[in-house]
């Protein structure tokens, strides 16, 4: 596949590197003309110029590739970026720095394909660092919700029960289960949760400690409290 990632700065650089590793074709746009030399430096191709302007991302290609990473650190130019993208028909992806929270997101969900906080993405592999191997963060679908995947212990409270039995707190739902050393899949009321077994749940902030408590039992305790204090990734 072939992608125009715009800004050249630590995410766009690293999702390039990304891209080309797994095979892909990727043309750089960037308007610094330092971290344009540094992105030639590490061999790609660069186009250098405002990836907000439509002139900068025809000249680089826009009308033939698959998709853009408007990844820069200007949310403007980032979204103006996409708005043109589109335009062209190309799948797009526009970053937002955290500061700017959920009511950026619900403004502009709509009109990008994707979006990403960078910020929180680091932010899910540190609480996962915290948490331990019992539980892992998958994502922050906003900022009072979480994905979370779950692995049954011989001294969770559920061992032994079928998914039927679970009772989830109100503001949480099974989303995916999945048998040791097997693919996830719909969760079937007769599945039985045994020990290495995979649970992935969409919850709030407020009640991942009761799941917790629910799927993991003790193991970790205080860690869920330490990782997701006031909903902050």
């Amino acid at each position: 596949m072939r992608f125009i990632v715009i800004g050249a700065g630590r995410v766009g650089l690293r999702t390039a590197r990304v891209l080309r590793e797994e095979g892909h074709e990727v043309v750089i746009v960037e308007r610094d003309a330092d971290r344009a030399a540094r992105a030639r430096t590490n061999g790609f191709v660069v186009h250098e110029g405002d990836g907000s302007r439509e002139e900068t991302l025809v000249a680089a290609g826009v009308g033939d590739v698959d998709a853009v990473g408007a990844l820069t650190g200007d949310l403007n130019a980032n979204f103006a970026a996409c708005m043109i993208a589109k335009h062209h028909g190309c799948r797009t992806v526009m970053r937002i720095d955290e500061d700017y929270r959920e009511e950026i997101y619900q403004k502009y969900a709509d009109e990008v394909d994707e979006i990403v906080y960078p910020e929180r993405l680091g932010a899910i592999g540190a609480k996962n660092a915290l948490l331990g191997g019992n539980i892992q963060a998958i994502a922050d679908i906003a900022e009072h919700l979480q994905v979370l995947l779950f692995t049954i212990r011989k001294e969770s409270p559920m061992h032994g029960y079928t998914i039927s039995e679970v009772a989830l707190p109100a503001e949480a739902r099974l989303l995916a289960f999945g048998k040791k050393d097997a693919p996830m899949g719909i969760p079937l009321a007769d599945d039985s949760l045994e020990a290495g077994d995979r649970v992935a749940v969409l919850a709030d902030f407020d009640v991942l400690d009761d799941v917790r408590q629910l799927l993991v039992g003790d193991d970790s305790a205080g860690t869920m409290a330490a990782a997701t204090s006031g909903g902050e990734p």
